[in-house]
């Protein structure tokens, strides 16, 4: 039975194409991204970004 604010863990909902490219943007398995919580994809992006925004 599910309850009101179940955090149950599942996979990203993103096309393959995107986990492809996430995962190769930040050099880790499809698998691992596929799996990552949101909020951690969210961090890694933002600080990806971060540091393509400084070595420009």
């Amino acid at each position: 039975m599910k309850e009101e604010g179940d955090l149950r863990m599942r996979p990203l909902q993103i096309s393959a194409d995107t986990a492809q490219k996430l995962a190769a943007s930040l050099n880790v398995p499809i698998e691992q991204i596929m799996h990552m919580p949101q909020h951690i994809l969210i961090a890694k992006l933002a600080e990806l970004e971060q540091k393509k925004d400084h070595s420009s």
